[in-house]
C-alpha cells in the first residue's frame, strides 16, 4: 500500500513540473500572442535551453540569432544543430570566469543587434550568478570579498541583494539602458517568493525601488562603499530606458502547486493547497509541516518552500530538501500513515543531482541498516548519503525549470 502511495507521489511530484515547464511555458504564451517580426533571443537561467528550445519550436526561422547563459552541465540537447543560438555555460551559485565572459557577450549581442529590431528575453532561476558586468576595476576576487563581508554581516537576504546588485553594471534595470530603446519582450519564470519581476534574476531589465531605498539606509564599510560609487546608480521607475520593454511571467510556483493539486485529485486525494511559503531554518519548517498534516484529516498537502540549514564547516552530501525530509523522517519513524516529498523543481537539490527525495515511516530503519546514524547525518549535512542508503532519493535529470522548492506531505486513512 505505502508503495502505491509512493509512486503517486512521484507522480504529482512530475506534473508540478510539466505545469512549469520552460519550453512549454515558452511556446503557450507564443502561440497565443502572435509575434510577427524576426527576433534577437536572449535566454539566461537554468531554463534558458529549454525556454529557448520552446521560442524556436513556434518562431523558428522568424529567430535571427540568439545567446543561452546557462549553468555549467545544463546545456542538454534539445535545439537542432541549425538552431542559430551560441551557448555559454558559467558559474552557479557562485559567479565565475565565464560569468564575467558571459555578460561580456551579452553586451555585444546586444550593441550588434539592429536598431530597429526586436529583442526576446528569456529569464529563469540562476541568472544572477550565471551572467555579470563588473566596473572597470573591481574583480571577481573583490566580488568574493564582498560577498563573504555579507554573508557575515548578519543583514536579511533583501540588504544582502540589494548591495549585489549596487555593485553590478547590469542588475537592478541597468541593463534597460543598454537596449537604447529597442522594443523588447521579456519572458520570466519566477524563482522568488512574491514573484516581483525586479527579484527575479536581479532584475536585468526592471526598475529596483526596493533596493535602492535599502541602500540608503545600510551601513557598510568603507571600501565596499568606494566599489559601489565605480557603478552608475540604478534607474529609478518611470526613466525613458524602460518605455519600449514588456514583461510578463509565464511560470511561477503556484502554477507548479496547481498541477501538483490536479494530478492528486485525479488519484483520488483529497488536496490542501497551501498559500503559506515553508521557509526558515529547517527544523521549525519540519515541525510546522508535520503539524499541519496531523491535524487534518488525510489528503495531500501542497507548499513551496525554501529553508535554510546551518552547515558545518566540511559539510556532506545533499541539500536542504534532504535535510527537511530527513528531519520529518526521524519524526515519523514507525507510523505507516505519513509520506513527505521535498525536492526542487530544477531538478538539484544543493550541491548534488539529486533533486531531493521521499520519505515515509521505514526511512529510518532502511537507512541503519546499512551502519549510518540520520542525527548524526543531519549534523554533518550528510543527508543524501543516508537518503541514498535507504532507497529515498528522487533525481530527474533536468528539468527546464526552476520555480523553488516544492512539499508534497500526504496523510493516508489507515482503516481496513
Amino acid at each position: 500500500m505505502i508503495q502505491q502511495h509512493r509512486d503517486n507521489l512521484l507522480t504529482i511530484y512530475n506534473a508540478a513540473l510539466a505545469a512549469v515547464n520552460g519550453h512549454d511555458r515558452v511556446a503557450y504564451y507564443l502561440t497565443r500572442h502572435h509575434v510577427d517580426t524576426p527576433v534577437h533571443v536572449v535566454a539566461i537561467g537554468k531554463a534558458a535551453l529549454s525556454m529557448a528550445s520552446g521560442a524556436y519550436d513556434i518562431l523558428d526561422e522568424q529567430i535571427s540569432r540568439g545567446l543561452i547563459i546557462t549553468k555549467h552541465g545544463y546545456d542538454v540537447p534539445s535545439l537542432p544543430a541549425t538552431a542559430p543560438f551560441k551557448v555559454i555555460e558559467s558559474g552557479h551559485p557562485t559567479p565565475d570566469a565565464n560569468s564575467v565572459d558571459a555578460g561580456n557577450e551579452l553586451l555585444e549581442f546586444i550593441a550588434s543587434t539592429p536598431q530597429d529590431a526586436h529583442l526576446m528575453f528569456l529569464i529563469s532561476g540562476g541568472t544572477s550568478a550565471l551572467v555579470e558586468v563588473l566596473p572597470e576595476d573591481v574583480t571577481l576576487d573583490d566580488l568574493g570579498r564582498i560577498n563573504q563581508w555579507l554573508l557575515g554581516s548578519g543583514y536579511p537576504i533583501a540588504n544582502i541583494n540589494a548591495v549585489r546588485k549596487a555593485v553590478s553594471c547590469i542588475k537592478g534595470g541597468r541593463l534597460a539602458k543598454r537596449l537604447e530603446g529597442r522594443k523588447t519582450l521579456q519572458l520570466l519564470i519566477s524563482d522568488v517568493q512574491g514573484d516581483d519581476p525586479a527579484t527575479i534574476g536581479s532584475g536585468l531589465l526592471v526598475a529596483d525601488e526596493l533596493s535602492t531605498a535599502i541602500m540608503k539606509n545600510l551601513t557598510l564599510p568603507d571600501w565596499i562603499k568606494d566599489i559601489i560609487k565605480q557603478s552608475e546608480p540604478m534607474p529609478e521607475k518611470g526613466d525613458a530606458c524602460f518605455t519600449n520593454i514588456q514583461t510578463e511571467i509565464i511560470a511561477r510556483a503556484a502554477d507548479a502547486r496547481r498541477g501538483a493539486a490536479a494530478k492528486a485529485k485525479e488519484l483520488g486525494y483529497e488536496v490542501f493547497q497551501h498559500d503559506e511559503f515553508v521557509a526558515g531554518d529547517v527544523n521549525g519548517a519540519a515541525d510546522y509541516v508535520l503539524e499541519v498534516i496531523g491535524k487534518n484529516t488525510p489528503g495531500l498537502h501542497i507548499w513551496s518552500s525554501e529553508v535554510t540549514v546551518q552547515l558545518p564547516d566540511n559539510p556532506g552530501q545533499g541539500g536542504r530538501c534532504q535535510h527537511l525530509v530527513l528531519e520529518i523522517a526521524g519524526k515519523i519513524e514507525g507510523r505507516d500513515d505519513i509520506l513527505v516529498l521535498a525536492a526542487g523543481t530544477d531538478g538539484t537539490d544543493g550541491p548534488s543531482d539529486d533533486a531531493g527525495a521521499l520519505v515515509d515511516g521505514g526511512t529510518i530503519e532502511r537507512g541503519s541498516q546499512g551502519g549510518l546514524d540520520a542525527g548524526h547525518c543531519l549534523e554533518t549535512a550528510n543527508s543524501g548519503e543516508y537518503l541514498q542508503e535507504s532507497g529515498d532519493l528522487v533525481s530527474t535529470g533536468y528539468t527546464g525549470t526552476n520555480v523553488m522548492d516544492l512539499i508534497l506531505g500526504l496523510k493516508i486513512s489507515t482503516h481496513r
